[in-house]
């Protein structure tokens, strides 16, 4: 098996906040099967709305508490916790507070790809 070059990659190579753990990097630019994205919001009932993958999501809660619905289930989930989302079942999670919600979200592809779907929740639109 070949095995990759080491590298390190940079802050602002990833971040898309300069001081909260937000940001992603896509397994394909480090030449690996696995995109891993850092969330972060302190904004409580935020977080990512109802969405699908075409793979597994893992999703490591390192700090506060949300609730996560992954198909029919809905799971409080709290700092130290980790959370299977299986390819193709639709998903989403909050920030249920008090505080910041931070969360590493690995993605078992080499690249991120999302479809967003209607929120089932928030019903006719």
């Amino acid at each position: 098996m070949a095995q990759g070059k080491p590298r390190v990659l940079d802050r602002d190579e990833r971040a898309s906040h300069p001081d909260l753990w937000k940001g992603r990097v896509e397994g394909h630019t480090l030449g690996t099967g696995v995109t891993v994205l850092f969330y972060a919001t302190e904004e409580v009932g935020v977080g990512p709305k109802w969405h699908v993958h075409p793979y597994d999501e893992i999703f490591i809660i390192r700090q506060g508490r949300a609730l996560f619905t992954v198909g029919d289930e809905r799971f409080e989930c709290e700092a130290g916790q980790i959370v299977l989302g299986p390819a193709g079942m639709p998903h989403k999670f909050t920030n249920l507070g008090p505080g910041r919600l931070e969360t590493t979200d690995i993605h078992v592809s080499d690249r991120w790809i999302q479809t967003d779907l209607p929120d089932p929740d928030l019903g006719p639109g």
